[in-house]
C-alpha cells in the first residue's frame, strides 16, 4: 500500500511538473510573440513612412536658355536692373521660344503651368550668381510644377487615360519632348530642408518649423530644468514631512497625467492674455512645454536623488559638510545621470507635442525663418500637421519627410540621454 501510494505521488508530482514546464514554455513564446508583433508593427510603420518619403528628398527640374534684353548700354547688368526684371515672362519666353508650335492662349497657359512658380527666383538666383552680358544666354535648372513632378516620379501614371489624372496629354506630350532631349533631370531636393513654408509643394521646406523647434526648445530646457531640478532638490531632501507636502507630490504625480492640451490652455490664459508674451512665438511655445516638462524632470530628479545611498550623506555629514554642502558637492554630482536622463526623455516628448501649441498660435503658416524667442514661429509637429492636411497629393510625400526628420530628432536626443547616462553613471 505504501510503494502503491509513492508511486501515484510520484506520477502525479510528474504530471505536475510537466504542465508547469509547458506552462512556462507557452508564457515564454507568448512574450516572444508579443515582442516579435511589436517589432513587426514598427517595422511596417517606419518603412511606410520611408516608402512614402522618397519622393520628397528628389526634385524634378527642367533646363531652358534664358535671355535678358539688353540694357541701354553695353555693360554688365546691375543688381537693380535685374531686380527691376519681369522674371516671370523671361520663363515664359523661353518655353515659347522652345515650343513655337503653341500660339492659343490657353495653351500657353498651360505650357507655362508645366513649370513651378518658384522657377522665378531660380532663374533671378541663377543671373544674379553670374556676371551677365546683353545678349548672353544662360542656361538654367528651373523646377517643374508638382503634378508635373508627380509624373516624373512615376507616381502619377501617364499611360492612365486622361480623365483619370490631373494632367492632360498635351502637357503629357510636352513632357515627353523635354525628355527625350535631355532636359529633365531630377535631382536632390535642397528646397526640402533650405526653404520655409510655402503653399507649393515642390517649394515647401522645414527650415523654419526646424529653427522654430530648436528655439522652443531651448526655452523649455532654460526654463524647466533649473525650476524643476530646485524642486526635486527640495520635496526630496529638504521639506518636511507633513501633509502639505504630500499634497504637493501627490499633484506633481497628476500633473503627470493631464491631457497636453490643457497646458495650453493655461499658456493661453497666462502667458498670452496676462502677461502679453509675443503669440505664436518660440517664447511662448516653450514656458507652455515647460510646464508640461515639470513633473517629468520633478519625478526623475527625486528618483536620482533617492537612488544615493544614504552613507554618501552620512559620510560628508560627518567631515563637517552642511545639508546644503552635502547636496551641492556630494548628492546632486552622483544623481545627475539620471537627472540629465529624465530631462532630455521629457524634452524630447515635449518635442513631439502639437496641441498645447495649437492654442497659443504656433499652428500657423509661417514662411519665414526665426531669428529669435520673440519672433513669429512654428514648430516640426505642427508643420506636419498642416501639411497632412493638405489637398495636394505632392504634400503626402513632404509629410513623410518631416515625419522621419522629426523621429531623427528625438532619437538624437534619446541618444544623448543614453550616452550621458553611461558616461556620469557610477556603480555601488
Amino acid at each position: 500500500m505504501t510503494d502503491l501510494t509513492a508511486t501515484r505521488y510520484q506520477t502525479k508530482r510528474r504530471a505536475h511538473l510537466a504542465a508547469r514546464h509547458s506552462s512556462e514554455k507557452r508564457f515564454r513564446l507568448y512574450c516572444i510573440g508579443a515582442v516579435l508583433s511589436a517589432v513587426a508593427i514598427l517595422g511596417l510603420l517606419l518603412s511606410s513612412i520611408v516608402m512614402t518619403s522618397l519622393p520628397a528628398f528628389t526634385e524634378s527640374t527642367v533646363r531652358l536658355e534664358l535671355q535678358l534684353n539688353a540694357p541701354a548700354q553695353d555693360r554688365f547688368y546691375s543688381d537693380a536692373e535685374l531686380a527691376d526684371v519681369n522674371w516671370r515672362s523671361v520663363v515664359s519666353r523661353a518655353l515659347y521660344d522652345y515650343f513655337p508650335e503653341v500660339t492659343a492662349r490657353q495653351d500657353k497657359r498651360s505650357l507655362v503651368g508645366m513649370l513651378s512658380l518658384g522657377a522665378t527666383d531660380a532663374a533671378r538666383d541663377a543671373f544674379y550668381k553670374s556676371k551677365v552680358q546683353p545678349g548672353d544666354v544662360v542656361s538654367v535648372e528651373l523646377p517643374l510644377s508638382d503634378d508635373i513632378d508627380l509624373v516624373v516620379k512615376g507616381i502619377i501614371d501617364r499611360t492612365l487615360p486622361e480623365n483619370e489624372r490631373i494632367v492632360s496629354d498635351q502637357t503629357i506630350s510636352w513632357l515627353s519632348i523635354l525628355e527625350a532631349d535631355g532636359r529633365v533631370e531630377r535631382r536632390f531636393a535642397l528646397a526640402l530642408f533650405v526653404n520655409g513654408d510655402s503653399r507649393e509643394p515642390e517649394m515647401a521646406g522645414i527650415k523654419g518649423a526646424l529653427i522654430g523647434t530648436l528655439w522652443t526648445m531651448l526655452v523649455t530646457l532654460a526654463v524647466s530644468l533649473p525650476i524643476g531640478i530646485m524642486a526635486a532638490i527640495y520635496l526630496q531632501e529638504l521639506a518636511p514631512k507633513n501633509r502639505f507636502t504630500d499634497m504637493i507630490e501627490v499633484n506633481i504625480s497628476n500633473l503627470a497625467a493631464v491631457p497636453s492640451i490643457v497646458f495650453g490652455l493655461l499658456g493661453l490664459a497666462v502667458f498670452i492674455n496676462f502677461l502679453d508674451v509675443p503669440r505664436s512665438s518660440p517664447l511662448v511655445g516653450g514656458l507652455v512645454l515647460a510646464l508640461m516638462t515639470f513633473p517629468t524632470i520633478i519625478i526623475a530628479t527625486r528618483a536620482a536623488l533617492a537612488s544615493v545611498p544614504p552613507s554618501i550623506r552620512e559620510a560628508a555629514l560627518g567631515v563637517g559638510a552642511s545639508p546644503i554642502q552635502v547636496i551641492t558637492h556630494h548628492v546632486l554630482p552622483l544623481a545627475m545621470p539620471g537627472i540629465l536622463t529624465g530631462t532630455i526623455i521629457g524634452l524630447a516628448q515635449a518635442a513631439g507635442e502639437t496641441a498645447p501649441l495649437l492654442m497659443v498660435g504656433m499652428m500657423a503658416f509661417i514662411v519665414d525663418t526665426p531669428t529669435d524667442i520673440t519672433a513669429n514661429a512654428t514648430v516640426l509637429p505642427a508643420q506636419i500637421y498642416m501639411w497632412a492636411n493638405n489637398p495636394e497629393r505632392a504634400f503626402l510625400a513632404r509629410t513623410s519627410a518631416a515625419i522621419l526628420v522629426l523621429l531623427v530628432f528625438l532619437l538624437f536626443m534619446n541618444a544623448i540621454a543614453i550616452y550621458l547616462r553611461k558616461k556620469f553613471e557610477r556603480r555601488w
